[in-house]
This record gives C-alpha cells, sequence and structure tokens, in this order.
C-alpha cells in the first residue's frame, strides 16, 4: 500500500514527523510530496501517480474540486477561531435578528462552526450555515439549494439568494473574491480571525466584473490564443480543454495548449505571438490578475462569453470551468457550424 502525503509549503517543515508516524501506525508506505505542480490547494494527483499512489492525503486549506482517479482524505487542520469575538462582530453587522445571512468560511475554521451556529442560531432564526462537501453532489440539486466552491447551503425564502446576505469567516484572499463575483447579487460581509474584526466588504464588485468584462472584449478581438493547463487533477479538465479548442476554432482563431506550471510573467513572456491566454484551473485559482503580465489572462467563463454566440452576460458570473461542461447548470450548446461554402 502506498500512499502520498501532500502538504502546503508553510507545513513542508513537519512533512518527515508526519510520515513517520502513519508509516509506524498503518504500515503504508508514506510518500511526500514535496513540490506542488500546480496550487497547493489542489490535490497533485500528477506526482502521486508518479510513485504509484493508492490514495492522497491532502493537508492544509483545500478548493475541495473533485479529483479525476484517486482517492482523497483532507485534513484542514485547525486555525484559531476566537468564537466570542466573531459572534459579537456579526451580531454589530446584522443588528435585524430576522436578518437573511449565509454564512461561509475558510476550511481551516470549518472545526469551530459548531460552535458559532449555537451562539447564532437562538437569535437569528434565517441564519444558514453552509457545509463543506467534496465531489459532485449525488443527484440533483433541490429547488434553492446552492453547491459551489465544495460549499453548500440552502435557501428558502421566496426570493432566493437574492434576499440574503453573506457573512465569510476567513481572510482576505482569492477565495472571498471568488464568492463575492458569483454571488454577486448578495452583500459580503467578513470576520478576519487574525486581527479580530469584522467589517462591511467594499470591493466594487460591479468594477471588478467590468475589468472582467473588458478581458472578454480582449478575448474577441484575439487573433491566437494559448490555453494555460492550470490543473491536471482537477475532473473534468481534459473535457473542457477539447471544449476550448473546439469554441476557438469555430470562432476563427489559433489556440495553443500549453503546460508551464504556475503562471507567471515571466514564463509567459516567452509566447509572443499569443494574444491572449485563458486559464483551466480549480475555482479558486482561475480569477488570475494579469496586470502584470505582458499579455491578459482570462477564465473559460470569459472565453465563452467572446467566443460562443448562443451565450449571453447575465449578470451570473462563473469561475468553476465544470459549470460549462455538457450536462452541468450553465452549459450553452455551440450553434451549428456553418459550412464554407454559405459563409
Amino acid at each position: 500500500r502506498q500512499v502520498a502525503l501532500q502538504f502546503p509549503d508553510e507545513l513542508l517543515a513537519d512533512a518527515v514527523e508526519v510520515a513517520g508516524r502513519m508509516e509506524a501506525a498503518t504500515g503504508a508506505e508514506m510518500y511526500v510530496l514535496g513540490d506542488t505542480t500546480y496550487g497547493s490547494c489542489c490535490v497533485d494527483e500528477v506526482a502521486a501517480e508518479h510513485v504509484g499512489a493508492e490514495a492522497v492525503l491532502h493537508y492544509g486549506p483545500a478548493c475541495l474540486s473533485p479529483c479525476r482517479k484517486l482517492p482523497v482524505l483532507h485534513i484542514f487542520g485547525q486555525q484559531p477561531l476566537d468564537v466570542g469575538r466573531c459572534t459579537e462582530a456579526f451580531r454589530e453587522l446584522y443588528p435585524e435578528q430576522q436578518s437573511c445571512v449565509v454564512v461561509l468560511y475558510d476550511v481551516v475554521y470549518a472545526h469551530a462552526m459548531g460552535e458559532l451556529e449555537q451562539q447564532l442560531c437562538s437569535e437569528y432564526p434565517n441564519i444558514i450555515f453552509s457545509r463543506l462537501v467534496y465531489g459532485d453532489p449525488p443527484g440533483p440539486a433541490v429547488h434553492g439549494e446552492e453547491q459551489k466552491f465544495g460549499r453548500q447551503f440552502l435557501v428558502e425564502t421566496a426570493g432566493g439568494l437574492q434576499d440574503c446576505a453573506m457573512f465569510y469567516v476567513g481572510a482576505e484572499g482569492l477565495a472571498l473574491t471568488s464568492f463575492m463575483l458569483t454571488w454577486n447579487c448578495c452583500p459580503f460581509s467578513s470576520f478576519n480571525p487574525v486581527t479580530g474584526c469584522g467589517r462591511r466588504e467594499t470591493l466594487n464588485v460591479n468594477r471588478a466584473l467590468m475589468r472582467r468584462l473588458y478581458l472578454v472584449e480582449r478575448a474577441r478581438d484575439a487573433g491566437v490564443v494559448g490555453i494555460l493547463v492550470g490543473t491536471l487533477g482537477v475532473a473534468g479538465y481534459l473535457t473542457v480543454l477539447q471544449h476550448l479548442r473546439e469554441l476557438l476554432c469555430r470562432a476563427g482563431k489559433r489556440s495553443y495548449t500549453l503546460a508551464v506550471g504556475k503562471p507567471n510573467p515571466a514564463k509567459l513572456a516567452n509566447f509572443l505571438e499569443v494574444d491572449i491566454f485563458v486559464l483551466v484551473a480549480c475555482a479558486q485559482n482561475s480569477l488570475l490578475d494579469s496586470s502584470d503580465f505582458y499579455r491578459p489572462v482570462v477564465t473559460p467563463y470569459e472565453l465563452e462569453l467572446a467566443c460562443n454566440p448562443a451565450r449571453e452576460w447575465t449578470g451570473n458570473y462563473l469561475t468553476d470551468f465544470r459549470d460549462l461542461l455538457p450536462g452541468a447548470c450553465a452549459h450553452i450548446e455551440l450553434p451549428p457550424a456553418v459550412p464554407t461554402a454559405e459563409a
């Protein structure tokens, strides 16, 4: 039996001791994945397969994107959370006790959510605590159920999510930005456990969306597109790569598929012929700030907006590329190809 142990950089110092204890307790061979191929939040199936691992133990923060092959056990860790201070911050931000609020949180604070729920549920009858889920749902979603970013919750109000606010427990970062763009109809507040401060989020979602829509126009004008492979483990990545190639071919654009590991300005500056890049990565890492890059970097959803005539901007933003695949909630078929003679 062979098991891969994947640690983020900040926990690698403990890897040898953990591996030794695990081998002594289980009798299985433990392999430490010392350098992840892409983001540390994703399970690195490629490195695990190199050592013939039959399972992966993933330590630390995780995006909870489902894997293609190997069984995965997540050990998030337990960062300290002052539940009393968090409760006070929530009361200050939501003085109206009938408020409908969905509580989201970084996975490293999942251990404290039960206590926080006990503190708040008696005062706020309409509060909704999200649950962490891994993998795809077993059946069709019920009305009002949301399952994105490895979080699941049920909204039973007549107006749905538009009647709700969002409260996030965790530090500012990519996860919060993705939540805010995806659920852009909801006002957001957050509590940072490190500083002990709660606040109303001031990210101008409309401005951020306008910036993303500007990139859609850049993609529409591009002649050559570089498809950046930002994951080799998230389920469906091969299907979306093929979908993007077909999409670009139909739009009359040339494309190159590039596997460059973690993208940075220096790497991408080598491809001067490329007008724009599209990054296929997990939902948490797909929103790359490309302001320092030689060419813009867009998401698969933004490329779809640019190149699929059947897809229109509805106000709903998607960061998970799996939502675009056949059978998914946001899939839209490409229009039939026009024969060359007719064109």
